[in-house]
């Protein structure tokens, strides 16, 4: 299983130059030929970015679209978990975002964490890109 981080998505809803390898990716997690999981602060991250950009509708598009994803699971931190951020963000130098990623992807014994943000690279879990699928 793998984590998938924010910026994946946001690189398809906002028309990026990696769009299309992350269009494919995201196709094996809808069909569920890959198996993943989101964290509700990607969502709630993407939330905010999307609507900064004014773009509620295509936000309302992905917020319903994600229950169609038959390989993707979506992860609720707990507090536990967030205080755990917190060290790995002190520990490794991350920024809080990126520490309640790894957090989750320690906690879930996460394969890979799917994302371009090279924050990740170095660390026990590897940064996968979605060309790589």
């Amino acid at each position: 299983m793998y984590l998938i981080d924010t910026n994946i998505f946001l690189e398809v809803m906002l028309s990026r130059p990696k769009k299309e390898s992350c269009k494919r990716f995201l196709n094996l997690l809808k069909t569920g030929k890959e198996v993943g999981v989101i964290t509700e602060f990607s969502i709630y991250s993407i939330m905010i970015i999307m609507a900064s950009f004014t773009k509620k509708k295509e936000l309302k598009t992905f917020l319903s679209s994600l229950s169609a994803y038959k390989g993707l699971n979506i992860y609720t931190t707990t507090l536990s978990e967030k205080v755990k951020a917190v060290d790995i963000s002190l520990k490794n130098k991350l920024d809080i975002d990126d520490s309640i990623q790894y957090s989750v992807a320690l906690t879930l014994d996460i394969q890979g964490i799917v994302s371009f943000d090279k924050h990740f690279d170095g660390l026990k879990i590897p940064r996968i890109e979605p060309e790589n699928f």
